[in-house]
């Protein structure tokens, strides 16, 4: 994994730099000087040992750093990506074709062939693009969860102190087993990286605010759904890489017993083939289209936003199928009748089942795609 600093706050490329810069942002609270005079200070370490020792650590937030993470696990870059705030840019595996390795590989370009093919036949009108980028999005479940990828990772001076202190902390907590060697193993390339070990501050950790990673904090919190809801469900890894996206709901992961995703779109025959093709690389490889076991919470509000994005022909068909199975779950076990008064708008009002994007309320008619509002949520792909 090679990870380079491409971009930062006012070109600070030193943990000093950003050390000074903080410093000067704790000052504007207490000098009537401009921020020019600020910089131009004499003897600035008093007011940075004080900020670092009392906790302040917010004005270190100021300084934003950009790494770019070439031959990240896809698991590492999920691990980051639990982690608020954040800013990434990463590899699409849905928009452009893998390339895995060992048996894997064969597995995924057995599958991509497969997929293209009950993809055509089952809806000819796609066209040879939107086939093969379906396709793709399909057999990618058959990828290792920690097969190399590139994101460009953008986080504050202090929120990248938070996740190295966090990494050492649960190299020494996480049980050891197989999955957490692998995910252990980048925690340690990451931390000992030249890019970001230079910015590590022993004095910007959480002392006071104690907290694990995110994605492996408790799971199967007890299920809830008033104006603020929990629910804990099984979707594969390829499911929670999209899901997490949504900073303002909360996910964390736990491994379950060995089961798979399977492509709605295929036979009952290639379903079982499917079951034991990824079965066999299952036990070390840990394929994106493993179940685990995902908690997610937040408001109902963020949960309508989440909707508005998934509940979309152009979405991925997993997490389309689990919104539309949430808002449903929430509608019927919701004891908050104005909740469910606001959540029911969300679906049709004949058959009760939930309505795309496009036809919510307060939406823009889409231009039509592929699929179209008539069957965005029925496709089988």
């Amino acid at each position: 994994m090679d990870i380079t600093l491409v971009a930062s706050t006012n070109n600070i490329r030193t943990k000093q730099e950003a050390l000074l810069f903080g410093r000067a942002a704790a000052r504007i609270c207490y000098t009537e000087k401009g921020f020019s005079g600020i910089v131009e200070e004499e003897n600035p370490m008093p007011l940075i040992d004080a900020t670092l020792d009392s906790g302040h650590h917010s004005v270190y937030e100021h300084v934003h750093l950009s790494f770019y993470i070439d031959g990240i696990p896809k698991m590492g870059a999920m691990i980051l990506n639990n982690e608020r705030p954040y800013v990434t840019s990463e590899k699409s595996a849905r928009y452009t074709q893998m390339n895995p390795e060992h048996r894997q590989k064969a597995l995924y370009c057995k599958w991509l062939e497969i997929l293209k093919t009950a993809i055509a036949q089952k809806y000819p009108h796609l066209g040879e693009t939107k086939t093969a980028k379906l396709a793709q999005e399909n057999a990618r479940y058959m990828i290792s969860v920690f097969t190399s990828t590139k994101m460009l990772y953008t986080l504050s001076f202090r929120q990248l102190n938070r996740i190295m202190h966090a990494f050492r902390a649960e190299i020494k907590q996480l049980p050891d087993n197989e999955f957490t060697a692998k995910a252990k193993k980048f925690m340690a390339e990451f931390l000992e990286s030249p890019a970001t070990s230079q910015f590590f501050e022993e004095r910007l950790d959480y002392r006071n605010k104690p907290k694990r990673l995110s994605i492996f904090a408790e799971n199967g919190a007890e299920e809830e759904f008033g104006e603020n809801y929990s629910t804990t469900y099984e979707n594969s890894f390829a499911y929670l890489a999209q899901a997490h996206r949504h900073r303002t709901l909360n996910y964390s992961m736990a491994m379950c017993a060995p089961k798979f995703f399977i492509p709605a779109i295929l036979t009952a025959e290639q379903a079982e083939q499917w079951t034991a093709d990824i079965g066999s690389i299952a036990e070390h490889d840990f394929p994106q289209g493993m179940l685990i076991s995902i908690s997610e919470r937040g408001h109902y509000t963020d949960f309508i936003a989440k909707m508005r994005e998934r509940l979309c022909e152009q979405a991925q068909w997993e997490i389309m199928d689990r919104t539309r199975k949430t808002l449903l779950k929430y509608i019927r076990e919701t004891k908050n009748p104005a909740v469910r008064l606001i959540l029911e708008q969300y679906a049709d009002k004949e058959t009760g089942a939930p309505a795309p994007a496009c036809r919510m309320p307060g939406s823009k008619r889409c231009s039509g795609g592929p699929f179209g509002p008539s069957i965005a949520l029925e496709r089988l792909v």
